[in-house]
């Protein structure tokens, strides 16, 4: 159920409202557009994002001829009810450029804070896949083969029952991230992307919670 209404929304003089839309498995931003009355209604309708574009000053259907539509997940406004976060599933690029999201170039980047994240990893696997680097284990993974990615997989599964069993958290914590680099190392092998797990751990929390519902009454 919703906690407010279009109603309870603050468009600025130009009858707009900024929002940003963020993708639903990796949380990265992927573009800032500007929403009228009429385009959120139908966003809210259509369950896909549609948007005000303020160049051509006409309704803008995200995907409507790239075919690169956004299901609609979910929308929050701000504490002061005059921007709003959607966030969707996609079926390709955000950017008109072809890219993944709008935010590609860096204006300042901290030496001291990481902004390490599971899909810039998966990127950079990607990429020795792709792109053979000499001297990369990753590069090296992907020429032996399937059965020594299977291999190490399972070595390291050892490793973390080991580590875990001897109640060494230090331990433990090296070899999950060492278990978990060579399964994404195998995801990309095989052609599984980090969303397709998401959805199907999200398809079983909501299974989870029907059974709930069903044993509550």
């Amino acid at each position: 159920m919703a906690d407010i209404t279009v109603n309870d929304l603050r468009f600025g003089a130009d009858g707009l409202i900024p929002a940003v839309v963020v993708d639903n498995v990796s949380r990265r931003v992927l573009t800032v557009a500007y929403m009228n009355r009429e385009s959120l209604a139908i966003t809210l309708r259509e369950g896909r994002t549609c948007f005000w574009s303020r160049s051509r000053q006409e309704l803008w259907r995200k995907g409507e001829t790239s075919g690169a539509i956004q299901r609609v997940a979910r929308i929050t406004a701000d504490c002061d009810r005059d921007a709003l976060v959607v966030v969707v599933e996609k079926d390709g690029p955000a950017c008109h450029l072809g890219t993944d999201s709008c935010f590609n170039d860096d204006l300042y980047f901290s030496d001291e804070i990481s902004d390490f994240t599971a899909d810039a990893l998966m990127d950079l696997i990607r990429d020795r896949k792709e792109n053979k680097k000499e001297g990369s284990y990753t590069t090296y993974l992907f020429e032996k083969g399937l059965d020594k990615i299977l291999k190490k997989v399972g070595e390291e599964c050892t490793e973390v029952i080991i580590a875990a069993k001897a109640e060494d958290k230090k331990e433990t914590v090296y070899e999950i991230a060492d278990l978990m680099y060579h399964v994404m190392v195998l995801m990309c092998e095989a052609g599984i992307e980090p969303g397709d797990v998401i959805k199907e751990l999200a398809s079983r929390h909501v299974i989870d919670k029907k059974i709930k519902q069903e044993k509550m009454t």
